[in-house]
């Protein structure tokens, strides 16, 4: 689980600011929404990423 936390910030803070370099985010409500629905996806690839590496691990 702290792997898959600290992999989804390293990876995700990168792809969420340069995704919304191309997007109208004028009110911090806007900002806010869009970091968490791009998060979420960045976050349930990762956490399908790690799960895979650890099953295949063991």
């Amino acid at each position: 689980m702290q792997v898959t936390f600290v992999v989804t910030i390293i990876v995700g803070a990168p792809i969420v600011a340069v995704l919304s370099a191309g997007v109208q985010l004028p009110t911090w409500e806007a900002r806010v929404s869009f970091a968490v629905r791009v998060g979420a996806i960045v976050w349930l690839c990762t956490a399908v990423a790690v799960f895979a590496y650890a099953r295949r691990s063991n």
